[in-house]
């Protein structure tokens, strides 16, 4: 490490060394890679995690475009490592390949055809770069008009080829095989499946990874990262040579992000030692393979810039939209997993960490799958099914005990939940909470049916939504905003057993002194003879009864008449409460 200045936006190696910017050394990266002898590797990790610096890293270290660069590599680790004789191991390799590098990061588009000109634009540049090729008689005369063909809004089937064919131009000119390094490769697929052109994308990408990873006899080593491991299935088929490194495997864990004790001794030299465990409860969690307390670098130094102010840096910095729609769109169970989350709770599922991006709409496990590789969850504890027929699937199978990853994620969540009651809906849920807490129902039959009427439409993700289905996401979603807005004064619990039977909500405040509050919500049911929303909701009644729900709160040594029962009876976007 060196004493420098802590800054942000930087993902350029040399930018960084020969400014004296604060970097934490991650060289010996290059060693594990090399190393590791993967034909291609592909390493997910969250964003801001370091990825572009890193691939920034390994090409000048290894392009011969930076020959003699090594002081940009001084008393870093990966040039003072020695062979067992003595000797410095990797210092011959700086400067020793051609390199290209490509990144993907800004193709996003709403449309295939925006998409595609934008990768086209990336593809021509990589050609106007080394245009030196079509100097001498290297290139045939077929393959120097090839060569100038390569422009912004190619065709399809000349832009998949052009990267492979490049690096054979490569080979040719230096004699040595190439190194081809893409970042941020699933930035224009999570843009493809948002915007609904996906099996376009898959179609494009599938024939332009494979033109360069796979059949590309050019290649020397393939380096790939981005957030997520699109299903091999999608766009890497056929690449059985292809070394997948998830956020759940050991190998380069401590490469991407700063550990602790790297943080820790970050925070002694800037004179913050003293916010150590704070800074521990911010921005710690996340867990690589088999390494746990993993900090995410955006945040700790946007902490170390700001001299100690604590903020959501990270959750600040975009990228949320994709995670946003898939919750508030989401069934019951993910609402309901979302509650106990935002409680310090954890959960277990199934999870596969090849996203399938079709099965995210209405797929609980994809989700979670998609918040654990995006840095939003993180892995508690890992099971793996010994056999079968013991109650947890099939051998083999790997079940995760998950949770939200730190305060910083916890605080975007909240975040996330009250915007969906914002504007309008957000006094008219204000209103409704006051009226509450005042046994005020005509308020609260005033207030809930506004904030049902402006927020339905935003929990409903079916195509042909049901009224049956539209009140059980609305409800869950309103029971979310109690979680979020009430934490501090009350425990919210849903769905839980209580006596003999079941409850929708109940609120239990943490003041033993304060009300206590049973809600039970019932739609409309014309075959359980309910003609009117009055009878809906006399049948909340009879049930919140009938089930004794109370009980749970008089066991906790609450009086009868602190406990208030209310009952919700849905039709459509109406709703009555008594």
């Amino acid at each position: 490490m060196n004493e420098s200045r802590p800054g942000l936006g930087y993902q350029n190696f040399e930018e960084i060394r020969t400014n004296h910017i604060f970097y934490i050394d991650k060289t010996d990266f290059i060693r594990e890679w090399w190393e590791g002898a993967s034909k291609v590797t592909l390493i997910t990790r969250p964003r801001r995690f370091g990825k572009t610096l890193n691939m920034s890293m390994v090409e000048y270290f290894f392009s011969n475009k930076y020959e003699g660069r090594g002081d940009l590599f001084e008393g870093l680790s990966i040039w003072e490592e020695k062979s067992s004789d003595g000797e410095y191991k990797y210092r011959s390799l700086q400067g020793a390949f051609p390199v290209i590098f490509l990144t993907f990061a800004n193709i996003k588009a709403t449309n295939y055809e925006d998409m595609e000109y934008k990768i086209t634009e990336v593809i021509a540049g990589l050609y106007n770069n080394n245009r030196y090729l079509l100097d001498g008689n290297l290139l045939e005369k077929n393959e120097k008009e090839y060569y100038e063909s390569i422009k912004n809004g190619i065709e399809d089937s000349i832009a998949v080829g052009a990267v492979g064919a490049m690096a054979g131009f490569m080979q040719r000119y230096y004699g040595k095989k190439v190194i081809i390094l893409l970042d941020e490769y699933d930035t224009p697929m999570h843009e493809a499946w948002l915007h609904g052109y996906w099996d376009k994308a898959v179609s494009f990408f599938g024939g332009l990874f494979n033109a360069a990873f796979k059949t590309n006899d050019s290649l020397e080593r393939g380096l790939i990262t981005g957030i997520t491991r699109v299903a091999k299935e999608s766009i890497f088929t056929g690449m059985n040579h292809l070394d997948v490194v998830t956020t759940t495997s050991d190998e380069y864990a401590t490469s991407f992000g700063f550990t602790e004790e790297e943080v820790f001794a970050s925070l002694d030299r800037a004179g913050l030692g003293e916010h150590k465990q704070k800074v521990k409860r911010w921005y710690d969690g996340f867990t690589f393979g088999k390494y746990t307390d993993i900090y995410n670098p955006w945040s700790i130094v946007s902490f170390l810039r700001k001299e100690g102010k604590f903020d959501t840096y990270w959750s600040n910095t975009s990228g949320n939209g994709l995670v946003n729609s898939l919750i508030q769109e989401g069934n019951v169970l993910i609402k309901q997993t979302m509650e106990d989350l935002l409680q310090g709770k954890s959960f277990t599922a199934a999870i596969d960490e090849k996203i399938v991006f079709e099965q995210l709409g209405g797929n609980a496990d994809a989700l979670w799958s998609l918040l654990l590789a995006t840095g939003y969850l993180k892995v508690l504890e890992l099971k793996t099914v010994e056999s079968d027929g013991d109650g947890m699937g099939e051998e083999g199978d790997v079940w995760y005990t998950l949770t939200i990853t730190n305060l910083e994620v916890k605080r975007m969540f909240r975040k996330m939940v009250r915007d969906w009651f914002k504007n309008d809906s957000e006094v008219y849920y204000n209103e409704f909470i006051r009226a509450l807490l005042n046994d005020n129902v005509r308020k609260m039959n005033t207030f809930m049916n506004k904030v049902a009427l402006t927020t339905f439409s935003s929990f409903d993700s079916g195509n042909k939504p049901s009224d049956q289905a539209e009140p059980e996401r609305f409800y869950h979603g309103f029971v979310l905003g109690m979680v979020v807005n009430l934490s501090d004064t009350y425990r919210i619990r849903s769905n839980r057993e209580s006596g003999y039977g079941r409850y929708d909500v109940m609120m239990v405040p943490i003041e033993q002194s304060k009300k206590a509050f049973i809600f039970e919500f019932k739609v409309l049911d014309p075959d359980e003879d309910e003609r009117t929303l009055e009878d809906t909701l006399a049948n909340a009644h009879a049930q919140i009864e009938e089930k004794q729900y109370e009980a749970e709160l008089l066991g906790e040594g609450f009086l009868q008449e602190q406990i208030r029962k209310y009952g919700f009876a849905f039709q459509g976007k109406k709703c009555l409460i008594g």
